[in-house]
């Protein structure tokens, strides 16, 4: 099979963003108290050392093969193609990597990072729990000292991950302020580094965030997309005419479509929760009803209201419950080079139920959204058109909370 493709390269400047103070055009950069300028500078000088290091890049792409299991399948979900009767559907299934999310490729980037830079401590903030065990997991493999910070309303809904970063060895620190939530659980997150920036190195879970996280974060997590090209073009001889992926910070979306944002011919599409409604506090879709502020380092896209104040967020998925969006993903929504959609929570759920009873495979809340919309562009395209939807992670996680919201009786509980 010919495999030689030609595809007109579209003028986008992948590799010229983010400059060297961390800015997507208007977006990004580093908005940081005093006291946090010193372990940034410091993180930003091991990472341009760590990509120019050809054994740093051998130990990570031998750990992400042995310890994470990639590279991933790229799946023909058959029945669901047939199910919606237009466009042929797949799946990249980020879901059977080792923890089962995206989440493992930045967290083992960055704690061989935080190794080379002699850190002993590690702390990470989370929403969905994937990111927490992630690092719990590799923490527990470099003997890591390890604390996650999570929202109390996310330590409940996410009881399993809760218990797996505890057997971890992790310790798991409940946030009671706010929503309790991941904004909240970011917030205790960059407090605990302010006060212990000698011996601790922050792995932030998203591409997001002061600079160089939103890129770094990103890099490690482009092996998605470029292992999604290679397995396109050897096994079917040409690009997917669509990509899709749920957004919430944005680490999973970024990483699938970076290496596509030069193949003008294939659509990016980014998917936010739409929650309950469109009405402040019952969503999380930055760019319906967001505004340009800045959050937690970063100048990007922000749920807030009138004051400038933080406005609450709801979705049925803990893992997009968050009020900003990654700053890359504000700049090539400006570029018009991906494109943005929301989903509701009930969207979500129906198709969290269909993609289990259709194909046997559990998504998470999360990737539920990005599920939901791809199946109604699938009976949009005509059967010569093909999508591709990022599975993120698998949804063992979200069983008894989405059991809870469908009105299962006699539910399990799990004490924490």
């Amino acid at each position: 099979m010919n495999t030689q493709i030609l595809t007109k390269p579209s003028k986008t400047d992948r590799f010229s963003v983010p400059d060297e103070k961390g800015h997507f055009g208007p977006y990004g950069g580093s908005f940081v108290p005093e006291t946090l300028s010193y372990p940034l500078r410091e993180l930003c000088e091991a990472y341009e050392y760590a990509m120019n290091d050809s054994s740093f890049n051998m130990e990570l792409k031998k750990l992400l093969r042995t310890f994470a299991g990639r590279p991933t399948e790229l799946y023909y979900a058959e029945r669901l193609t047939e199910k919606y009767g237009g466009a042929k559907i797949f799946l990249k299934r980020e879901d059977l990597l080792h923890t089962g999310a995206h989440k493992i490729n930045n967290a083992l980037g960055q704690a061989l990072l935080a190794k080379r830079m002699g850190k002993k401590r590690i702390i990470a903030e989370t929403g969905a729990g994937q990111h927490g065990i992630a690092t719990a997991s590799v923490c527990a493999k470099f003997g890591f000292e390890c604390v996650i910070y999570m929202g109390a309303e996310d330590m409940r809904r996410q009881a399993l991950n809760v218990f797996r970063m505890r057997l971890s060895g992790a310790e798991v620190r409940g946030v009671e302020a706010g929503s309790k939530t991941l904004k909240e659980a970011i917030n205790e997150a960059m407090r605990d580094w302010v006060t212990n920036i000698r011996s601790t190195h922050y792995i932030l879970g998203s591409a997001l965030g002061a600079h160089p996280y939103p890129s770094m974060v990103r890099n490690f997590h482009k092996v998605i997309g470029e292992e999604t090209k290679r397995q396109f073009l050897s096994e079917h001889g040409k690009l997917p005419d669509e990509l899709i992926a749920c957004v919430g910070g944005g680490s999973n979306a970024i990483g699938f479509f970076f290496d596509f944002l030069e193949e003008e011919q294939v659509r990016l599409v980014g998917v936010e929760a739409g929650g309950k409604s469109l009405g402040e506090g019952e969503h999380a879709a930055r760019f319906e009803g967001g505004k340009l502020g800045i959050l937690q380092g970063c100048k990007t896209w922000i749920l807030q209201n009138s004051d400038g104040q933080i406005s609450s967020t709801h979705s049925v998925s803990a893992g997009l419950d968050y009020a900003a969006i990654g700053p890359e993903h504000a700049y090539y929504k400006d570029k018009n080079r991906i494109k943005y959609a929301h989903v509701g929570d009930e969207e979500a759920l129906d198709a969290f139920k269909t993609l289990s009873s259709e194909e046997g495979i559990l998504p998470a809340l999360e990737t539920s959204h990005g599920l939901a919309y791809g199946f109604k562009r699938a009976s949009q395209l005509s059967p010569e058109k093909i999508i591709c939807i990022n599975l993120s992670g698998r949804g063992d996680k979200d069983a008894v909370e989405a059991a809870r919201l469908m009105g299962v009786k006699d539910l399990p509980q799990m004490k924490l």
